[in-house]
């Protein structure tokens, strides 16, 4: 058996075992030899002979489908966002969360992977209950699911609406053209999961190299993401139990702002002018624009501010306004507005300064701060 054959027939137990075989990928990845590489395989035949058996049998409802999204909106390339390192988590996140709402659980559909085809974001989903994809079929089928993306995407990407098309397949199957047999979609698409597992169980018969198909694979990336969202989760409700308590650790003097990731782990939200909104960290874009736009009642909002600021107590805000005279009004907004978010770290949040500058009738910059007030066309 050659290299190529060696490493096939260890990723298709990797796949076969569901999961089991993490050990066997890392000692691929590791310059292991053959006899080594044959007593894992051993270790891990169990998994695949379990797989096999199972599918002689009556398995559980599983289905497989694929959800193509595009933007429609000039200035925004859902492909170009996944493929940048910096938008990567975000767009995740929004799909993630959009996907839970559809079925009503986080756990209700799997991302398996995200395929990026110019202009298309494709979405390999797997269904493990029936009950959960029907679920998500309603919700597709009645623009919940398509609302969802897009105002997740809005929250996460911190940007105007992202208008989307949406499109939904099994195998050669448009299942655009069938919602309301719900029946058949459900057909359709527990098909397509049976159809991968026989090209599989062929694939096992055989290992002939033309049979693999590498989109079939478990993606390592989807895995990588699910971890760093549960992690940044995990972390943040850790800070919340200490949201009472200085703690100098989560705020270092060195950077004034909160990690540009931290609004990715933060699942609070606010409703402003009957939209939701993601209680993101106030972020540096978000500092510069009041300060240029706050203009002379920076001292009120900072008032508003102080309320549950005690960074902010008097005579903090009057003793800016002196010291900063000189400079001024940019200069004194931008100064107050750093002692809070010092101050405060994560939880200078942008819902507070919203709710300060609603407090005194700076409405527009509250638009302004959220992206409801964008140049960019995207009709």
């Amino acid at each position: 058996m050659n290299g190529l054959q060696w490493k096939m027939k260890a990723k298709l137990c990797e796949l076969l075992s569901l999961g089991y075989g993490v050990p066997l990928r890392c000692a691929l990845q590791s310059n292991s030899k053959p006899p080594q590489r044959l007593h894992l395989l051993q270790q891990h035949q169990h998994c695949s002979k379990k797989v096999l058996k199972m599918a002689g049998s009556s398995p559980p409802w599983t289905g497989s489908a694929y959800l193509f999204l595009q933007s429609t909106c000039k200035t925004i390339a859902l492909p170009s966002l996944y493929e940048s390192s910096q938008k990567k988590p975000c767009v995740f996140k929004a799909l993630k969360l959009a996907l839970a709402d559809s079925t009503g659980s986080v756990n209700g559909v799997d991302m398996l992977k995200v395929h990026c085809s110019h202009p298309h974001l494709i979405v390999q989903l797997r269904f493990c209950k029936q009950e959960n994809c029907r679920r998500f079929l309603r919700s597709y089928r009645d623009g919940a699911l398509q609302k969802s993306l897009q105002s997740h995407l809005q929250l996460s990407l911190a940007t105007a609406m992202v208008p989307l098309e949406v499109e939904l397949k099994a195998g050669s199957e448009h299942l655009d053209q069938m919602l309301k047999d719900e029946d058949r979609c459900l057909e359709c698409i527990y098909r397509e999961k049976q159809a991968q597992l026989c090209r599989l169980l062929a694939l096992a018969e055989s290992l002939t190299p033309f049979a693999l198909q590498p989109d079939r694979l478990p993606d390592e990336e989807i895995t990588e993401l699910e971890e760093r969202l549960k992690s940044l989760m995990l972390h943040q409700s850790t800070n919340n139990n200490v949201a009472g308590k200085d703690c100098p650790s989560l705020k270092p003097p060195s950077q004034p702002y909160p990690p540009q990731g931290s609004s990715l782990a933060t699942q609070l939200t606010f409703i402003f002018q009957g939209q939701q909104f993601d209680n993101r960290t106030i972020t540096p874009d978000d500092h510069q624009k009041f300060a240029k736009s706050v203009s002379k009642k920076w001292k009120q909002v900072g008032r508003s501010l102080q309320k549950s600021c005690r960074a902010l107590r008097d005579p903090v805000i009057d003793n800016l306004a002196l010291e900063y005279d000189r400079e001024g009004l940019y200069e004194q907004a931008y100064q107050m507005l750093l002692r809070f978010i010092q101050s405060e770290g994560k939880r200078a949040t942008i819902a507070r300064l919203i709710t300060a500058l609603e407090e005194n009738g700076l409405v527009s910059l509250a638009e302004e701060l959220l992206g409801l007030h964008s140049s960019e066309d995207c009709s």
